[in-house]
């Protein structure tokens, strides 16, 4: 038996007993797996280092090599994400609809289990924690597949997190990763639809639509984050700069930082802020306009305007009023995270009417869409679908319902 369906059915069989576990026997292990992190983080740090250093021979892009990299303090905040997860409310078990029927039923739907996850992503070891802890607190098995170039960190993260569940009252079966990277395996996991009951791609879009092509296992979707600032005629000027900043430069090369600028074309301060994302190393690639007037602005392509960059490079554009703007990000958006920096009401109810996206700011940063920042504790994702998640996807999104009937005799005539 192959290693994919003999993981696939030891999960199957433990997401039975996952449905029956406590909070209290679920934030036990939680716990266990947070120690044995921070304790092992000199094992953790060894094997990344390999993933490291294959990376760089084969020419990783620096925002590749960021996202693949783990430190003590990477390892102590992915920690401090599960001990959060602990003092989250568990999803499974809650009411969320009852009623009486006219022929006296009581009915009740509450919130379940999905079962078992398959968990596919790219070279982000973080999510090997991240969505391992999230399905184990819904009470769901969990299937994940990472990359080959994080495969030695992945299987340091697994051994320490099934380790510290061998001492809880969870079984560590429910928690598997697939060493096998290679496609024909995908291909193979993204049909079993006997043993997973959903599939969450993480990643760049080639993974995603892969998974989204191939598989007849119902996919949650995560989205690419093409994401827009927008400001307005009326935005204050350190405010506006503030937030372009560090939208584009606190992480570049994550899907919430932004990777297209508009400004309204009477805005008095575009050059002050065009300044400073050149102070910033922020590689401006502009409209027409934007190129003529500033000698270090190259003039954009079209390819650039929906482009997920992750790196310090922003396309921009001068638009005349908020509906240019609306309609450009609505063209060329990727219904991830979208921002207004404004001081007109009317503005901002247009830009929150107008845009189809999962989160929209007013004055703030769109580095803020992330299930720790929203009070989800780690997230599984970023959903920019509309059935049957949207947004930073934190419990309840990988939990479904079940409708619980009560009679007394009651037979249908």
């Amino acid at each position: 038996m192959s290693e994919l369906l003999q993981k696939a059915q030891t999960l199957k069989q433990a997401s039975f007993d996952m449905a029956l576990k406590t909070t209290e026997e679920k934030n036990e292990a939680l716990l266990l797996i947070a120690d044995a992190l921070i304790k092992q983080t000199s094992f953790i740090l060894e094997a990344n280092e390999l993933d490291m250093a294959s990376g760089r021979e084969a020419g990783f892009s620096a925002s590749l090599l960021d996202r693949l990299q783990l430190t003590e303090e990477r390892i102590a905040s992915i920690a401090g994400a599960v001990r959060q997860l602990t003092k989250l409310e568990d999803p499974v078990g809650e009411v969320v609809d009852s009623w009486t029927t006219e022929h006296g039923l009581e009915i009740q739907t509450i919130r379940v289990p999905l079962g078992v996850i398959g968990m596919v992503y790219e070279a982000r070891p973080n999510v090997t924690v991240d969505a391992a802890t999230l399905c184990l607190k819904a009470g769901n098995a969990v299937l994940l597949r990472g990359s080959t170039s994080a495969l030695h960190s992945n299987k340091a993260l697994v051994a320490v997190m099934k380790k510290a569940l061998e001492q809880s009252s969870l079984s560590s079966d429910a928690l598997q990763l697939l060493e096998d990277t290679s496609r024909e395996t995908a291909a193979e996991m993204f049909k079993l639809n006997s043993y997973l009951d959903v599939l969450i791609p993480r990643g760049g879009a080639g993974l995603i639509q892969s998974v989204i092509n191939q598989a007849t296992v119902p996919v949650l979707e995560t989205g690419v984050g093409n994401c827009h600032i927008f400001i307005d005629e009326s935005a204050d000027k350190e405010m506006a700069i503030n937030i372009a900043l560090n939208a584009k430069t606190q992480r570049p090369s994550v899907c919430n930082a932004a990777e297209s600028l508009l400004v309204h074309q009477d805005w008095p301060f575009q050059r002050d802020l065009f300044t400073a994302l050149k102070n910033a190393d922020v590689e401006v690639r502009g409209d027409q306009k934007l190129a003529h007037t500033y000698d270090f602005i190259t003039e954009a392509e079209e390819d650039d305007w929906g482009r997920e960059f992750l790196s310090l490079t922003l396309s921009a554009k001068v638009v005349e009023n908020t509906r240019e703007a609306v309609s450009h990000i609505n063209q060329y958006g990727t219904k991830h995270s979208e921002a207004i920096v404004t001081e007109s009401d009317e503005n901002a109810d247009l830009f929150f009417r107008g845009i189809d996206a999962a989160v929209l700011y007013r004055n703030a940063s769109t580095r803020f869409t992330d299930g720790e920042q929203f009070g989800y504790g780690a997230e599984i994702g970023i959903s920019t679908q509309k059935l049957h998640a949207r947004g930073p996807m934190g419990l309840k999104a990988i939990t479904t319902v079940k409708s619980i009937v009560r009679g007394s005799g009651q037979i249908r005539k």
